[in-house]
């Protein structure tokens, strides 16, 4: 077991874990940090994903130990009331069927943003291609990241 120290949301957080431990199993059993979810856990699906420094992660592959100089953001930390443009464009175009892969859909989506803030279509489908939605709404995904990108 290693101590280690991460920058979660904005707030230090120490936990003891094994230093190959995932981040993604340190934010939902030892922090409680559960908005992001397992699926896959081989970096297939994007249902956990997370930012890094505003990158988006696949947090299901990531070692806690390698992310002690980062800033990482979990869906619990991209907005305080759920008012991120991705957040609100989401909501708008009533994106969520099961909801799973929410979090991992917008997360990728606000990190695209951020490099790419007016994305064609094209660039839309190509970055959110790494995230599987199981019930199918691409369509109205990539209807919220378009409308997302405009109220920028």
């Amino acid at each position: 077991m290693a101590l280690i120290n991460l920058k979660i949301n904005g707030k230090a957080n120490s936990v003891d874990v094994e230093e190959d431990t995932p981040l993604l199993w340190v934010l939902r059993d030892h922090l409680g940090l559960v908005g992001t979810k397992y699926s896959c856990g081989i970096a297939q699906c994007g249902a956990c994903t997370v930012h890094k420094n505003g990158e988006a992660i696949f947090s299901c592959i990531t070692p806690a130990a390698s992310l002690t100089e980062d800033e990482i953001t979990t869906i619990e930390g991209l907005s305080e009331d759920g008012d991120h443009p991705v957040q609100k464009a989401w909501a708008e175009v009533d994106v969520a069927q099961c909801g799973y892969c929410q979090a991992g859909q917008i997360m990728n989506a606000s990190a695209f943003l951020e490099k790419n803030p007016k994305p064609s279509m094209e660039e839309i489908d190509e970055a959110m291609n790494r995230n599987i939605c199981r019930c199918g709404t691409y369509h109205k995904i990539r209807e919220a990241v378009a409308m997302a990108a405009k109220s920028k």
